[in-house]
């Protein structure tokens, strides 16, 4: 093993020791790490991505499914995806003390805003890249457009809908980090206090946010498989690629 391999190592154990077993702050005044206090902070980083995550559901999926099914507001969804992804976090953490305050709302809404565009994106354009036939058949059926939306096409559009929910998941989770900025301890106080918890904290803590986002997303992927019929994936994954070159030379926004 060479010298920088031995470093690496020896950090990363370093870190995981920190995680485990409290130790005296640089400072000395006060203990900083071990199980307790991670496992709080971990506690609510998760509790705020939870409730950003939810609001940000409700918020956009209506909407999304709305328009989806009339067929309407591809200018709504891509200007909001776009927007999503160009706005900084950290300006609009900073824009929001003035209205919001410091605190679990100012932060709740910074990553609702983060969280919005790929659910709304992709589940808008799940809801209208589903196939004419099956919906028309249920028209046939004498169904009512609000049966049509739940019984058809948002079970044959669930495939894209959780893509979105992932990438806001991953998102999210990743981004709760600069929560205490506005004064929610989360999993980036260590990162954002190097002063206090030292070079071994801020690695602690980056594994411990690595291992939930990782999880998270992992939980949801086994919650798309579990109620996902495997027929419904490889329909869409056969639409999606059967229909991608298609709807990006329309301008049709594409699924996150």
């Amino acid at each position: 093993m060479t010298g920088a391999s031995f470093a690496v190592v020896s950090e990363f154990n370093d870190a995981i020791r920190f995680i485990l077993f409290p130790r005296g702050s640089i400072s000395g005044d006060i203990q900083v790490g071990g199980l307790a206090e991670f496992g709080q902070l971990t506690l609510n980083h998760l509790q705020l991505s939870v409730v950003a995550l939810l609001a940000a559901t409700a918020v956009a999926m209506p909407v999304a499914l709305f328009l989806g099914h009339i067929g309407r507001g591809q200018v709504i969804a891509v200007s909001v995806s776009n927007v999503g992804r160009a706005v900084p976090i950290l300006a609009l953490l900073g824009f929001f003390v003035a209205y919001l305050g410091i605190g679990f709302v100012n932060v709740t809404f910074v990553l609702l805003l983060l969280a919005v565009p790929p659910i709304l994106t992709n589940t808008y354009v799940g809801i209208t890249q589903v196939e004419h036939d099956p919906v028309d058949a249920a028209r046939g059926m004498g169904m009512s457009e609000l049966q049509i939306l739940t019984r058809v096409e948002l079970p044959m559009a669930l495939p894209t809908i959780f893509s979105g929910l992932r990438t806001s998941t991953v998102a999210v989770v990743a981004t709760a980090t600069i929560a205490p900025l506005a004064n929610v301890q989360t999993l980036g106080t260590p990162i954002i206090e190097p002063q206090t918890y030292g070079q071994p904290g801020i690695l602690a803590a980056a594994i411990v946010v690595a291992v939930i986002t990782l999880a998270s997303d992992a939980a949801l992927k086994a919650l798309q498989e579990a109620i996902v019929p495997k027929g419904l994936k490889l329909a869409a994954s056969r639409s999606r690629s059967r229909r991608g070159p298609l709807s990006l030379l329309r301008g049709r926004p594409q699924p996150t």
